[in-house]
């Protein structure tokens, strides 16, 4: 059975990611861990010693926080009623980042899915700071769904990859796993940014081949400067349904995070993009 967060805010948007996520995984038992974090809108002695629970005071964050959650699972039933799915609601008074990453660790969570943008998102970012934060600090895989984008069958994934990591079977099995699941297709794309391959690169190419395995996949490869442009034109003009990459530096995600307006980056994927850990060595410096 896989464990899914699925980090709320009771926004539109949240509630989009979370109907997503009840779609993608129609067909699979899947426990899902639907999680709120909220802070008092004024810090009190009493929370400082030990939160809420501590408080002889009511707390409106609190109440506010638990009444969300049973109306999502409320609107759950009613729209994706799922035998193959089971809920638990999680409320903490928290920073999001430091609760997820402890969710993780307790519940053994295999997939974090939210949106890229919360109830106060800005229409100019593509995406919002909490979900840049929680890129950045987890440690396993993310699938970030745009506001406007709603589930269709999954026909064809890419995998946009540079080459110049050391590829770990762990880190690629989640996709893979997906890829199978909806018996779609993998493509792995390459922006060449350069004149040509080097040797390293060559080599971690092999390796890649030999971790995907069976999975049904093809190989392509752009040439641009422009890394981040070109991966978005190229899942638009494939009209690709999901964007993979894995979360290191030098590539064009990291560029991304440090980069949000949309103006500045040209960056604004309407696809569903699930972020890989990526642990191993990274050969280009």
């Amino acid at each position: 059975m896989k464990r899914i967060l699925l980090p709320t805010d009771f926004s539109k948007n949240a509630w989009n990611a979370i109907s997503y996520a009840l779609s993608f995984f129609k067909n699979e038992q899947c426990k899902f861990y639907i999680l709120h974090t909220y802070t008092p809108s004024f810090y009190r002695v009493d929370y400082m010693l030990g939160g809420p629970s501590f408080s002889a005071i009511p707390d409106a964050g609190v109440e506010a926080s638990i009444k969300g959650l049973e109306k999502t699972l409320k609107d759950i039933k009613k729209q994706h009623l799922n035998p193959k799915h089971s809920f638990e609601t999680l409320s903490a008074f928290n920073i999001l980042t430091d609760e997820i990453s402890e969710a993780v660790a307790s519940k053994d969570i295999d997939l974090i899915i939210m949106g890229t943008q919360g109830a106060t998102g800005a229409k100019d970012l593509f995406i919002g700071t909490n979900t840049i934060h929680v890129l950045r600090k987890v440690k396993i895989p993310v699938l970030a769904v745009p506001a406007a984008c709603t589930y269709k069958e999954i026909q064809k994934f890419v995998f946009a990859t540079d080459y110049w990591t050391e590829y770990k079977k762990e880190e690629l099995d989640p996709l893979t796993r997906l890829v199978k699941l909806h018996k779609a297709k993998l493509i792995v794309l390459h922006v060449l940014e350069e004149m040509g391959i080097w040797e390293k690169q060559e080599e971690n190419k092999k390796n890649l081949i030999k971790y995907l395995g069976d999975t049904p996949h093809t190989f392509d490869q752009i040439k641009s400067t422009h890394v981040a442009d070109a991966i978005q034109e190229y899942v638009k003009s494939n009209q690709l349904d999901l964007l993979a990459m894995q979360n290191r530096k030098h590539f064009f995600w990291e560029r991304l995070l440090t980069r949000q307006n949309v103006e500045a980056i040209g960056f604004h994927i309407k696809v569903p993009f699930l972020v890989l850990r990526d642990t191993g060595k990274s050969i280009k410096q």
